[in-house]
């Protein structure tokens, strides 16, 4: 938690800074051990800041990290302190969450404590390979490379994630659109148009009332039905973050979709050979390695298969190319290029062309898939909105038959 304190010097100057403790009590021996006086000792922040900052922009995101890895590098390389380019950065963030992160680093060095441990504190920002290259980079000395990495690395990820969302862009659009219209079409018109023929004493054909009654039902029932269907899907999104085993369930359910299934698999095998490659070239040992890869794959099915090649396989004398021949997830090509680069002894060099490779082989897969779905979704939504004016045309032509 960050305190900002305000203390008196044994000079009867007064400075004020902020500080990172488990409570009041420990901010008050670190004034004490120091020299200092306190005058005010108060978490930074009210809870309803924190809680409006968390909701409106407080998220840190990808691009904070990059800039982050991207500064510091740059600041190692021209010789710039540790403690003192943590300073700069913590004057120029405004971002609350990202500051408060920065003030806890600047802390925990002024403790004296290892640099990679307030990464450690914050899991749901910084990933295990981020705070495992940093704690490899801190035992090394070579922090300043560790950084670059780092930052080429989380570019990687920012330009995929941003490649797939914008294919996706268009589809999700259409998508959305079409099924706000044929909400409005089922909840507000379709009653309407029941109403005046039940009205006027006309009976339409059987499935023209089967319409009808759907219309009638959801312009009762639908704002119910269409918020218990939005809490649900809100639910199944927290419970997979959460539980393995919904992660695992959703996986399942979205392998068994062909396309779908083939670019997810691409971009966990992407992952994969990305950031194994880069810890092995932090010189990570090779089950650790698969380990930590392990838990940032994104994939239920994958991770099983890497944590089977450590602690089945390399943990117990076989080779690499063994350990992963025993493994149905990867394609034969993947096995092939990592037993003969394992024999040459890079390993780490070619796992970083796999990632490359995978990256363009998404790309090409996202672009199938998206070709795909747009006449899918078309069709799918032309032949519903077609059915329902059908039911609707089909009476109104009987009707002027009769005059």
């Amino acid at each position: 938690m960050i305190f900002h304190y305000i203390a008196s010097r044994p000079d009867q100057t007064i400075i004020e800074d902020n500080f990172d403790a488990k409570d009041v009590a420990e901010v008050l021996a670190y004034l004490s051990s120091n020299g200092l006086k306190p005058v005010s000792v108060k978490p930074q922040g009210g809870g309803a800041e924190k809680r409006f900052a968390s909701l409106f922009g407080g998220r840190v995101t990808i691009t904070d990290q990059i800039f982050i890895s991207k500064y510091l590098a740059l600041m190692l390389k021209i010789g710039t302190g540790l403690l003192e380019a943590i300073n700069i950065l913590i004057a120029d963030f405004q971002k609350p969450s990202v500051r408060d992160i920065l003030i806890s680093i600047k802390s925990s060095l002024e403790q004296g404590k290892p640099f990679y441990s307030t990464f450690a504190r914050y899991p749901n920002v910084f990933s295990s390979v981020y705070v495992n290259l940093v704690r490899a980079g801190e035992t090394s000395g070579n922090l300043e490379q560790t950084f670059v990495e780092l930052t080429q690395i989380l570019t990687k990820q920012k330009d995929l994630r941003d490649q797939i969302r914008g294919a996706l862009t268009y589809p999700l659009i259409l998508l959305s659109g079409s099924v706000l219209i044929l909400i409005f079409i089922v909840m507000f018109a379709l009653p309407k148009i029941a109403n005046v023929f039940s009205e006027g004493g006309f009976e339409p054909p059987l499935f023209s009332r089967v319409v009808f009654s759907v219309g009638l039902f959801f312009n009762a029932y639908g704002f119910y039905i269409f918020g218990f269907l939005a809490a649900l899907i809100i639910a199944g999104v927290i419970f997979a973050k959460r539980s393995v085993a919904v992660s695992k369930f959703i996986s399942g359910i979205v392998s068994e979709v062909p396309l779908v299934r083939d670019v997810v698999k691409k971009i966990a095998l992407q992952r994969f050979a990305g950031i194994l490659a880069s810890l092995i070239k932090a010189g990570m040992p090779l089950t650790d390695g698969l380990e930590i890869t392990a838990e940032t794959v994104g994939s239920a099915e994958l991770r099983e298969s890497l944590i089977r090649i450590s602690r089945e396989g390399v943990a117990k004398g076989l080779t690499i190319g063994e350990a992963f021949r025993r493994e149905t997830y990867f394609p034969l090509a993947v096995v092939s290029l990592v037993a003969i680069s394992e024999r040459a002894g890079h390993l780490g060099e070619v796992l970083e062309t796999l990632s490359e490779f995978y990256a363009k082989e998404i790309d090409t897969s996202v672009k199938t898939l998206v070709s795909f779905l747009e006449p899918v979704l078309l069709l799918g939504i032309g032949s519903i909105i077609g059915f329902i004016a059908l039911a609707i045309i089909v009476p109104i032509y009987q009707l002027t038959t009769q005059f």
